[in-house]
């Protein structure tokens, strides 16, 4: 079962970083994060708006703090 807190389903931080270095990786685990949490708001916004902003985003804080983007509980 994936640890709590930790991103990307709760892989290793070195992991979770290799994946969000790939821009479509990150993005397509950033959706499905952001579903099973059941922020489907959330998960439907980076859908549209996933972009190199978000992908870009969540690669500095990732590296960081080990953890991406939380926003309000959309």
């Amino acid at each position: 079962m994936a640890k709590s807190g930790n991103d990307y389903f709760g892989l290793s931080r070195l992991v979770s970083l290799i994946l969000a270095i790939i821009p479509i990786t990150a993005w397509v685990c950033g959706v499905i994060t952001r579903i099973t949490e059941g922020k489907i708001v959330a998960a439907i916004i980076r859908v549209f708006l996933g972009g190199w902003i978000i992908w870009l985003v969540d690669l500095v804080l990732m590296i960081v703090n080990g953890k991406i983007l939380r926003l309000i509980n959309l």
